[in-house]
């Protein structure tokens, strides 16, 4: 073989997946950030390679980012929120897409203010500038959070901010408060110079939100054809759990080999706010990952509607389903 047809080989067997493996991109909501630890703890301790397949991992650009991905085919699997993915569901009725794994069983969804503006609680947004922006999972969930504090939106001056300028203008004082997800905008912000006793962090599922958080979708058409590939991602996401619970220190690292550039010791205390606040919650715990709770489901499906008029009855047979999910007991988190 000659020089250049030996390089070719070479080159191409890099290139291609392994013998046997099916190649699965997977799109997340954001950044490479502390919270996406169990995803690339799953490449690197072997998991998803041991369910046959090859997961490239692509950031995303908010909650709302990965469901026409997935919705559309660009990617098979996706990473997002449970309350956008309904609304769009219902907006776009035939599309392809559903949620098959609940990660985020408490909504990271919070309002955080500077308590020396005056925000500390949510009747103090009153009055008071809010940064929120428009492609936020948190701010599409804000009116269900002032519907269940009796809030007159009317008083509230909203400021769109992009994402990047978000929490330094809250560190500014140009907002008095913005919508984030509480693992990042409070962790940010502290970042930036403002002293932790300064933020009010007002976690929405503490102020009668029951809405759930992220989840991982599918594209139907594809989990019809391939359910076991389906099946075996999660069973691996599950085993990524497990590891970055054990040890958040190892996740980061995962994360800082594809962005050297990382805080890790910020995405550490990231990583282990969302294990502890959103995903290893007491239900999680007691019942598994993954699951839902199909009477609190119907209760965030009536709260979604204080503030969103469904053009279709809502279904919640059509955002969830838990046919994907492993039942060999890898979902356990004891």
């Amino acid at each position: 073989m000659t020089r250049p047809l030996i390089l070719a080989a070479v080159l191409g067997a890099i290139a291609a997946p392994a013998f046997g493996q099916t190649a699965v991109p997977f799109t997340l909501d954001w950044r490479f950030e502390g919270p996406s630890a169990p995803y690339f703890l799953a490449i690197d301790n072997g998991y998803f390679a041991a369910e046959g397949m090859t997961v490239d991992i692509a950031p995303g650009q908010g909650s709302l980012d990965a469901i026409p991905k997935v919705a559309t085919g660009a990617f098979p699997i996706g990473f997002a929120d449970m309350a956008s993915l309904i609304k769009f569901i219902d907006q776009n009725p035939d599309a392809p897409v559903t949620a098959v794994m609940m990660m985020y069983d408490v909504p990271a969804f919070a309002v955080i203010g500077r308590i020396s503006q005056g925000v500390s609680t949510p009747a103090d947004l009153q009055g008071r500038v809010l940064g929120a922006p428009p492609p936020d999972g948190a701010w599409a969930q804000f009116p269900v959070f002032a519907a269940a504090q009796g809030l007159d939106l009317s008083q509230i001056t909203v400021e769109p901010v992009g994402f990047p300028t978000r929490e330094p203008m809250l560190a500014a004082g140009e907002v008095d408060a913005v919508t984030g997800f509480s693992f990042t905008s409070y962790l940010s912000t502290i970042r930036l110079g403002v002293p932790a006793e300064d933020l009010s962090v007002m976690l929405m599922a503490d102020y009668g939100v029951a809405l759930y958080g992220n989840a991982i979708i599918v594209n139907t058409d594809w989990a019809a054809a391939h359910p076991d590939l389906v099946t075996g991602f999660l069973r691996a996401v599950a085993h990524g759990v497990r590891d970055a619970a054990a040890d958040p220190s190892a996740g980061v690292a995962a994360i800082a080999q594809r962005n050297p550039a990382l805080d890790s010791d910020l995405e550490v205390a990231r990583l282990t706010m969302a294990l502890h606040d959103n995903i290893l919650t007491p239900w999680v715990m007691e019942n598994g990952l993954g699951n839902i709770d199909a009477a609190r489901l119907a209760t965030s499906l009536d709260q979604i509607a204080m503030s969103y008029s469904f053009a279709h009855t809502p279904d919640p047979a059509r955002y969830f389903t838990d046919a994907y999910l492993p039942d060999d007991g890898s979902l356990s988190m004891q």
